[in-house]
């Protein structure tokens, strides 16, 4: 049991003026945390206490599948280039010297280390497979942090990595994580989906996000309403409703039209009464790799071609690239490549790559076009445009692909049902990352029959603050404001700094000071993580501040008690009832039973 009058809670009566999402304001306000710099938080008590308990459900549930390491936080340059990462990770990598002049980092993520200690420790396939874990502090120089705990320069990481002799057992690897993952976000209250994702700098062959909806988050994902399909924006797809294609005119081949001034999808489509999906969308773009170990930077001119109602998904085209990174054209460059000004830019004239070809200009013809005839496009001419382009007779691209972004509503690939489209917050992120790291930094093993072969990869990572804020967040959005402008939130009994506050009303009251005491002991016994409020405070201002901290539930030790009665308040279900004294342990017991039950578990599998 601790006494509120003893610990250090300092709340703060006004919303920071800079603090925008619901979870940064709460946890100024809640005093759970203080800013020390841009992106960097130092934890008070509260804090610290959640988190504990989130470290210690990760623990628990990633004790079952995996032994705990801890690694350094610092390391030598060296062991990044090994795997290519010390160019690739670019500014966002924190970089520094010792006093001797060598280069060091602060460790983002530990796959290089991880891979170290295999490849010099494990020498059999009998020693596969292996599941390593630690729970340790990373460090991203972000370039914009924001909205308190989500988007920071310090912060927690869970992160695991598996080693197998083969496919099969990788998969075996990756279906405990994701197992483990839904048992712990499940077991910290959160109502989350398991999404489809892009693998990013970290590469590999598959991967799946655990997502949290809501508006604080920065990443978007879509998901139905049965559960049976969910993917972030940037792997997402969706069943296109048919569109009729326009009547040919003339000899049906591409005929020139005079479109003077008018540039745009909008433009162009009012100036010649066809809707946006009858028109061909041009995006001109210039791909640029990191630089290798000589410093010698690739870049490639990539053109796209969607149909005028979709827009680009960035992150598709630039995986169908090879990772790089996609800006656009600037006028020289534009011209170099379609002879044409900007605005009238199509796909007949532009010289397409060869599928397989790794030089020229890449031409990716999004899959909705695919089929399609008649459409009206960019004629490279300044003030024309052309009727009648129809792809794979008028013009070849390199490649067909999906890169568009799917729009809500529109029917998901498994069962056709309208997909959801929301911002979200990840908290998990599980990659099959193959040979990437293995390979480069030389791990090896010898097989059952005596041949030297190169183990498999996994890495798993779970965001700690994140799950803290998330939680917080989808509280907040449940509850709302209050007549203040305040967000009402209330945090699941798991992960929550206190599960029960023990509230006197009246603290110099003899007779209720005494009943809150041995109220806050029997709970105590009973296994409940008890807060006492004893200060001498109004009882307004108690329960005001036990709302804003986040506890649970609250027993109320006040005028009721002379009739033998304490009020209960579950503040998750909104719910206050007047129980008998002699009940109040074994109604508070079968309380948190059913909200252990029922908090989370639809995500669990």
């Amino acid at each position: 049991m601790q006494r509120w009058s003893k610990l250090f809670i300092p709340t703060l009566r006004d919303v920071p003026a800079d603090a925008e999402v619901a979870s940064h304001q709460i946890l100024l306000r809640a005093g759970y945390i203080r800013q020390l710099g841009a992106g960097i938080y130092s934890y008070l008590p509260l804090a610290t206490r959640a988190i504990n308990k989130i470290n210690r459900i990760v623990r628990e549930e990633m004790d079952t599948i995996a032994q705990e390491f801890f690694l350094p936080a610092l390391n030598p340059r060296e062991i990044w280039e090994e795997s290519g990462r010390w160019t690739g990770m670019g500014d966002n990598m924190f970089r520094l010297k010792d006093r001797k002049g060598a280069d060091l980092c602060l460790g983002m993520t530990h796959e290089e280390i991880m891979t170290s200690i295999a490849r010099g420790e494990l020498r059999s396939y009998k020693q596969l497979p292996q599941i390593w874990y630690q729970i340790q502090t990373k460090f991203r120089d972000e370039p914009r942090p924001k909205s308190g705990l989500l988007r920071v320069r310090q912060f927690t990481m869970k992160d695991s990595y598996s080693f197998d002799i083969d496919d099969a057992g990788l998969d075996e690897s990756y279906n405990k994580h994701d197992a483990a993952y839904r048992r712990i976000f499940t077991r910290c209250g959160l109502e989350f989906v398991a999404v489809e994702a892009d693998s990013g700098a970290m590469g590999g062959s598959q991967s799946q996000e655990f997502m949290v909806y809501t508006d604080a988050g920065e990443d978007w994902i879509a998901s139905s309403p049965d559960g049976k399909y969910a993917a972030n924006i940037e792997k997402a797809t969706s069943t296109l409703a048919p569109v009729t294609d326009l009547e040919a005119s003339g000899d049906g081949t591409p005929e020139l039209v005079h479109t003077p001034g008018q540039r745009t999808i909008d433009e162009v489509g009012a100036f010649l009464g066809v809707e946006k999906h009858a028109q061909i969308k041009t995006m001109a773009l210039i791909a640029t790799w990191p630089a290798d170990a000589k410093g010698f930077v690739k870049t490639r001119a990539v053109v796209a071609f969607l149909r005028g109602d979709h827009q680009l998904n960035e992150a598709k085209l630039g995986s169908l690239v090879g990772g790089a990174e996609l800006r656009p054209m600037v006028p020289e460059e534009i011209e170099a490549t379609f002879n044409a000004p900007a605005g009238y830019l199509g796909p007949i004239g532009v010289a397409a790559a060869k599928p397989g070809e790794d030089k020229g200009t890449l031409v990716v013809l999004d899959a909705s076009l695919e089929g399609r005839k008649n459409l009206i496009a960019g004629a490279n001419k300044e003030e024309y445009h052309l009727r009648n382009v129809t792809p794979g007779r008028d013009f070849a691209p390199t490649a067909i692909a999906d890169i568009r972004n799917i729009n809500e509503g529109e029917p998901d690939p498994i069962g056709g049902q309208p997909l959801r489209l929301g911002k979200a917050v990840e908290i998990g992120h599980i990659f099959k990352l193959g040979y990437k790291y293995s390979q480069s930094m030389g791990a090896r093993v010898l097989d059952k029959n005596g041949k030297e072969v190169t183990p498999i990869m996994g890495s798993y990572g779970i965001g700690i603050e994140r799950i803290l804020t998330s939680a917080i967040e989808q509280s907040a959005a449940k509850n709302g404001k209050n007549d203040r402008g305040e967000y009402s939130y209330a945090l699941p009994p798991s992960i929550a700094p206190f599960e029960v506050v023990v509230t006197v009303t009246k603290q110099s009251d003899v007779t209720l000071a005494a009943a809150g005491e041995q109220i806050a002991l029997d709970l105590e016994k009973a296994g409940f993580d008890v807060l006492l409020d004893d200060r001498n405070d109004s009882a307004g201002s108690k329960f005001k501040d036990a709302d804003l901290i986040g506890v649970p539930y609250r027993v109320t030790i006040g005028k009721g008690l002379a009739e033998g009665t304490l009020e209960v308040v579950d503040r998750l279900a909104g719910k206050t009832e007047n129980i008998a004294v002699a009940d109040v342990v074994n109604a508070m017991i079968k309380l948190r039973q059913q909200t252990v039950g029922t908090v989370g578990a639809s995500n669990a599998k």
